[in-house]
């Protein structure tokens, strides 16, 4: 006699439930390493410096030349792309300077040094240039600080930072400091990319930073800035 068949029914049903219950295990899986380890997050942007090479005066106007030195980092486990990005200069609320920063890319967990430096065209000052604008400088050398990198704007790699630049200690009486009308500016970055996780999802990430620096109207010295 032959031996009766078992039902196959049961069968492919717990091959089912157990090919389903192993699949959500992985995708569980997946998403705790993703949410953990590869979750995208928004770089970072640091000024490292304000200078203002060229500063002069005039029948209540004034033109300078505006240098500021960032560092951008990559938090992320992939690179970060970024598209054409923008540097803006206000004064009392309106724009008198602009600058492109072209696109590039930062690799994963690496660190970005910027320079970018233009001329402002001349613009008329208030009529009552504030004398103690609440900016507390977050460090002023009055000797120079030497600064490397891996090149940015303006290709940098590797700069001078010579007297009246602010860098440091935000107590508002650092070495350089100085006393008499001053005037404020405010300088915007925003940069906007993507990061392609795992190779296959893509994710907006975006990085802006805004500072406001305070300017000795004398002279052009930068007394601090505060970002």
């Amino acid at each position: 006699m032959s031996k009766p068949r078992r039902p196959t029914g049961r069968t492919n049903l717990a091959s089912c439930i157990v090919a389903t219950i192993f699949l959500v295990f992985v995708v569980i899986i997946v998403l705790i390493v993703f949410f953990t380890v590869f979750k995208p997050k928004d770089p970072k942007i640091s000024v490292n410096a304000v200078q203002l090479p060229s500063f002069a005066v005039s029948n209540n106007t004034v033109n300078f030349t505006f240098s500021q030195y960032v560092s951008v980092r990559n938090p992320n486990r992939a690179a970060f792309s970024h598209y054409d990005s923008t540097l803006q200069l206000l004064y009392s609320g309106s724009q008198v300077g602009f600058m492109f920063i072209p696109a590039g890319k930062i690799d994963s967990g690496r660190t970005q040094y910027m320079a970018a430096t233009f001329a402002v065209q001349s613009f008329p000052l208030s009529s009552s240039p504030d004398s103690a604008v609440n900016v507390a400088p977050t460090f002023v050398d009055a000797a120079g600080v030497g600064v490397g990198g891996d090149g940015g704007i303006g290709g940098l790699g590797g700069f001078g930072l010579g007297p009246g630049i602010a860098a440091g200690n935000g107590n508002g009486n650092g070495p350089g400091f100085r006393v008499g009308p001053t005037m404020e500016i405010e300088s915007r970055i925003q940069m906007a990319g993507r990061v392609r996780v795992l190779h296959f999802f893509t994710h907006h990430v975006e990085a802006k930073i805004g500072c406001r620096v305070a300017i000795a109207v004398s002279d052009g010295s930068v007394l601090g800035f505060h970002c």
